[in-house]
C-alpha cells in the first residue's frame, strides 16, 4: 500500500468539477467583463460590471448541452463573440451575441445571432478589424471540407462576402490590423511551410522553412508594412523574434531569449498603440521582459502583490488602462486580478475555484534527466505532500501533441493523482515544442519503438535510481499523444508498467493517418515527414512496427481506456480495436465511452464520472487512496459511460471503421 499523505483526502470534484467563474475577458472600454460561469450545471457567458459585485452578473448564453468557453469581444464591444461545436465534433460555428439586448421571447438570454449557418462546416477566426467593428474575417471549408475559404462577415446581418477562395491547398490565413488579408500558408512537400502574399490576385511566395523549423508570423505593425515574426529558419536553432518585410525578404533581429535556454515565447503588445511592449519565454517558469518603461513600472506594481506565481496578461482596455492579469500558480487553479494603471490598484476579480485547499496542495517543480544517450530531458515532478518521497507509487504523465510542452501551472489530474499519494512525472520528451528546432526534430520517425518513448521509459529508470519510484508501481497515463505513448508503454516496454489509461489515444498510426479530418488534408504531409508515409514501404512496416495494435499479444498490464465518441482527431475506432484485441487476448482491459464528447471531455459529469473510475483502476493496480464514495448521478453516469467489452465488436464488422488485427 501507498504511504499514507499527511493531507486529507479531497473529494474528486475539488479538482474536475466546474469552476466557479473562468476565462475573464474585458470589454474594449475598460467597463465589462465576461465570463464563462455555471448556468443549470453548464458553464455559460455572463457579463458583469469589472467593479460590480459578481451577484449583478447576468447571463448571455443558455447552452444546455456543452460548455461555452471560446469566446471574446467584438472590437467596439457591442458583442460577445463565441464559437461552438456540437458533442466535441469540432465543427464549430460563430455566434454573436449583444450582452445589452433583451431577453428573447421565451428564454433566460438574448438571442445570439448564428454567423456561420452552415451545415457540417467547420469555422475559424482570421481577423476582428481594428477600423472596422461591424465586419470580421472568418475562414469557412462549407464549398470544400478540406479548404477554408476566407469571408468578411457583417455582424450585424450574418451576410458574407467572399474575400478569396482557396484554391490553392491553403492551410491558414492571416490579415493585417485592418482586416485585409495579406498572407496565405501552404505546407511544402518536405513537411516545411510557404508564406506567401496573399495581398493581390496571385499569391507570391516571401518565406519559406523546411519540415521541423519555425516561420510563424504574429502580427503586423501598425502601418501595415512589417511583420513580427517567430523563426529559426536556417542555421539557427532556437526561435527568435524577427521585424520582417515582405515586400523586400528582409528581416531584422528583435530578441532571443536572453539566457539561450529555450524558443521564443509570446509578444504583448499595447492595444492602445499597437507597439510591442514586453516579450516572455518560458523555461521551467515564465520569464517576462518589457520593452516599454510604463510597462516596466505596471509589472512592478502587479509583483507587489503578486508575489510568487507567473503573470498572464490578457487584453486590455482600448486605451491599456484597465487590465486583467491572471497570477499562474501550481497550487491554485489561477485568482485573475483587475489592475487599474491609473491607480495602481490591484485588486483580486475572482478565483476559477475558491473552494481548492492551497494548504493541502503539492508543489510542481521542473526537473532535468540525462536518456540513456545522454540528451537532457527537461520535466515536471510533483510528490505528495506530507509524505517521505521515497518508494513511492508512481503516475507517469507524458503530454499530447506530441509537438507541444508541459508548462509549471496548476495542473488539476496532477494535483489530484499526488493527494491520492502518487508520485507525478511530466517529461517534455524529445519532439516536444519549445527547446529549439533540434530537440523538435529529434522526434521524427521516433514515435513508439524510438527515442521519444524510450525518454519516457529513461524517466522511469531516473525516478527508481532516485528511490522516489517503487518500479513496481508505476503507471502510465495520456492523453491523445500521451494516450498513444500509454499504450506504447505497456506494448513496447511490457514489464515497465503495472498498469495504464490510455485518454483518446491512437492505437495504430495507419488507421490515425487515414482517418484525419478533410481539413487537416493541407497539413498531412507535415505528419508525413514528422511521423512516416505510409505509401513508402518501408515507412509503412516501421509505421507497423510502431503501433501498438499489432502488439497487443506483449501487453500484460491492464489498461483503461477512454474515448469521445464524436472525436474527430482520434476517432473512436482507434480505441474499439485495441479493446477487442485485448479482450479477445484474455487480458484485462477496462473501456468508457461518452457519446457526448470529442478529443477530451468538456462536461463536469463525465469528468467526475471517469477519474472516478480512473482512481479505482490505479488504486487496485497501484494501491494509492481511493474515494469510494460518489452520488448517484456520478455513480449513474458512470454506468452509462462503462462499455461492457464482451458485447464490443470489432471496427469493420459493422460496417463502420477499419478492419484491424490485434497481433502479429
Amino acid at each position: 500500500m501507498a504511504a499514507e499523505p499527511a493531507t486529507p483526502l479531497l473529494d474528486r470534484e475539488v479538482f474536475f468539477g466546474n469552476a466557479e467563474v473562468a476565462f475573464g475577458n474585458l470589454s474594449p472600454d475598460g467597463k465589462m467583463w465576461a465570463f464563462s460561469r455555471e448556468l443549470d450545471g453548464i458553464l455559460n457567458i455572463w457579463v458583469n460590471g469589472v467593479d460590480a459585485p459578481l451577484d449583478q452578473a447576468w447571463p448571455i448564453t443558455d447552452d444546455r448541452e456543452r460548455p461555452v468557453t471560446n469566446f471574446f469581444w467584438s472590437q467596439d464591444g457591442r458583442f460577445v463573440l463565441f464559437a461552438q461545436d456540437l458533442g466535441g465534433d469540432e465543427n464549430f460555428r460563430i455566434y454573436a451575441v449583444d450582452p445589452k439586448a433583451d431577453k428573447a421571447e421565451g428564454s433566460r438570454v438574448p438571442a445570439a445571432r448564428d454567423l456561420t449557418p452552415y451545415e457540417n462546416i467547420q469555422a475559424r477566426i482570421v481577423s476582428v478589424p481594428e477600423n472596422d467593428p461591424t465586419r470580421i474575417l472568418v475562414a469557412i471549408n462549407d464549398r470544400d471540407p478540406r479548404l477554408h475559404d476566407v469571408y468578411r462577415v457583417n455582424l450585424d446581418t450574418a451576410e458574407r462576402e467572399l474575400v478569396r477562395q482557396n484554391n490553392d491547398n491553403i492551410a491558414g490565413w492571416q490579415a493585417d490590423l485592418e482586416g485585409n488579408l495579406r498572407l496565405a500558408f501552404r505546407i511544402l512537400p518536405d513537411g516545411g511551410t510557404e508564406v506567401l502574399d496573399a495581398s493581390g490576385d496571385e499569391l507570391r511566395e516571401v518565406y519559406r522553412c523546411a519540415n521541423g523549423e519555425t516561420c510563424n508570423p504574429i502580427r503586423f505593425t501598425k502601418d501595415g508594412k512589417m511583420l513580427f515574426m517567430a523563426t529559426n529558419r536556417g542555421d539557427r536553432d532556437l526561435v527568435e523574434l524577427v521585424m520582417f518585410d515582405p515586400a523586400t525578404g528582409e528581416e531584422q533581429l528583435i530578441e532571443r531569449d536572453p539566457e539561450g535556454q529555450v524558443d521564443f515565447g509570446n509578444a504583448i503588445f499595447s492595444r492602445a498603440t499597437d507597439e510591442l511592449i514586453a516579450t516572455s519565454y518560458t523555461g521551467d517558469r515564465v520569464r517576462i521582459y518589457p520593452k516599454d518603461d510604463t510597462f516596466a513600472r505596471d509589472i512592478e506594481v502587479i509583483r507587489k502583490t503578486l508575489t510568487r506565481g507567473d503573470l498572464f496578461f490578457r487584453a486590455p482596455s482600448n486605451d491599456d488602462n484597465v487590465w486583467i492579469v491572471k497570477e499562474v500558480l501550481d497550487i491554485d487553479s489561477g485568482p485573475n486580478y483587475v489592475y487599474h494603471r491609473d491607480t495602481g490598484e490591484v485588486r483580486l476579480l475572482y478565483r476559477p475555484e475558491p473552494n481548492i485547499p492551497v494548504e493541502h496542495m503539492a508543489e510542481m517543480k521542473g526537473v532535468r534527466y540525462t536518456a540513456r544517450d545522454g540528451l537532457e530531458i527537461p520535466a515536471y515532478l510533483i510528490l505528495p505532500k506530507g509524505v517521505e518521497p521515497t518508494n513511492l507509487p508512481t503516475v507517469i504523465m507524458p503530454h499530447g501533441g506530441p509537438w507541444a510542452r508541459d508548462q509549471w501551472g496548476w495542473n488539476p489530474l496532477g494535483q489530484f493523482l499526488a493527494n491520492r499519494g502518487y508520485a507525478v512525472l511530466q517529461p517534455n520528451f524529445r519532439g516536444s515544442t519549445g527547446y529549439g528546432k533540434a530537440f523538435l526534430a529529434a522526434g521524427n520517425g521516433e514515435w513508439g519503438t524510438g527515442a521519444m518513448q524510450h525518454d519516457i521509459s529513461d524517466g522511469v529508470q531516473w525516478l527508481v535510481n532516485q528511490g522516489i519510484s517503487d518500479p513496481g508501481r508505476i503507471a502510465i497515463m495520456g492523453g491523445s499523444y500521451g494516450g498513444y505513448a500509454t499504450l506504447a508503454g505497456v506494448a513496447f516496454t511490457p514489464d515497465l508498467y503495472a498498469a495504464g489509461v490510455s485518454i483518446v489515444g491512437p492505437s495504430s498510426i495507419l488507421t490515425l493517418l487515414e482517418s484525419i479530418p478533410p481539413y487537416w488534408e493541407p497539413v498531412k504531409k507535415m505528419f508525413h515527414a514528422r511521423v512516416g508515409d505510409p505509401a513508402v514501404p518501408e515507412e509503412l512496416e516501421r509505421l507497423k512496427a510502431q503501433s501498438p495494435l499489432y502488439h497487443a499479444d506483449n501487453i500484460k498490464s491492464p489498461l483503461m481506456i477512454i474515448q469521445g465518441a464524436n472525436d474527430p482527431r482520434v476517432k473512436r475506432a482507434e480505441s474499439d480495436q485495441i479493446v477487442v484485441a485485448m479482450r479477445d487476448l484474455g487480458r484485462e482491459v477496462e473501456y468508457l465511452v461518452a457519446e457526448d464528447e470529442g478529443h477530451g471531455f468538456a462536461n463536469e459529469i463525465n469528468n467526475l464520472a471517469s477519474y472516478a473510475a480512473v482512481e479505482n483502476f490505479l488504486s487496485k493496480h497501484l494501491g494509492g487512496r481511493n474515494q469510494e464514495s460518489m452520488s448517484s448521478e456520478v455513480g449513474e453516469r458512470l454506468a452509462d459511460l462503462t462499455v461492457d467489452v464482451d458485447f464490443l465488436n470489432r471496427p469493420g464488422a459493422d460496417g463502420e471503421g477499419a478492419e484491424a488485427g490485434g497481433t502479429d
